[in-house]
């Protein structure tokens, strides 16, 4: 495996952990949707960061931005779930 897949899935577990924590109720959890969920979450972050001119086209999101992008994931989360349930 590579040593820059291998940092990525670190801070990507460690992001979808803060966003976890910041957003209360009942998740998909494991370490892999954990890890999963941060790493998409500075994708998010990224766009949104793009979007409104913080950071230029291709750079990637900084920590507070990759768990606000987490977050947003989080919340579209539970809006899906409470529609279907």
């Amino acid at each position: 495996m590579h040593h820059g897949i291998i940092v990525t899935l670190i801070i990507g577990l460690i992001i979808g952990v803060v966003a976890k924590l910041l957003m209360p109720g009942k998740d998909p959890g494991g370490f892999i949707i954990t890890a999963l969920l941060g790493i998409a979450g500075s994708f998010v972050g990224s766009y949104l960061g793009q979007a409104i001119g913080l950071y230029q086209p291709g750079q990637p999101a900084g920590f507070i931005m990759s768990v606000i992008g987490a977050l947003i994931l989080l919340a579209l989360y539970h809006l899906i779930r409470r529609r279907t349930a």
